[in-house]
């Protein structure tokens, strides 16, 4: 069993987030030492670590509660589970086809300069009007 302070640097949470997560019931069935404070198993970390990927993936709050609550009533809500998580991947692929198309411009911007630091071409800019 691992305490709260074991169960974050496992994690690589803060107290505070944890302790949110627990208070918010997105972890089920937080076990009590003989002193009343929450203790974790295996089982619980790597929930807790599901956790940290599905609030990364931008789930919401209620979002993860609902998905918990599907985890919870068993097999049968996989077709379920599915389609939520289906749902996220598709927002991260066109978040992760934002990003690429942001590198994308950098590295054409970077190249640009490069060719006019080098000579290679004349500078120009769209804010900056010239005559030629």
């Amino acid at each position: 069993m691992y305490t709260m302070k074991q169960a974050c640097e496992k994690t690589k949470l803060s107290y505070e987030t944890l302790k949110f997560y627990c208070n918010q019931g997105l972890v089920p069935n937080v076990k009590r030492d003989k002193n009343n404070r929450r203790v974790f198993d295996d089982r619980d970390i790597a929930w807790i670590q599901s956790l940290k990927c599905l609030k990364n993936c931008g789930m919401s709050l209620s979002e993860m509660r609902e998905y918990i609550k599907l985890c919870l009533e068993g097999e049968s809500t996989i077709p379920e589970r599915k389609i939520i998580l289906d749902i996220k991947r598709n927002a991260l692929l066109e978040q992760l086809k934002q990003v690429q198309d942001c590198i994308d411009y950098i590295d054409w911007k970077q190249s640009f300069y490069d060719d006019v630091l080098s000579g290679k071409i004349e500078y120009y800019s769209n804010l900056i009007h010239t005559d030629h």
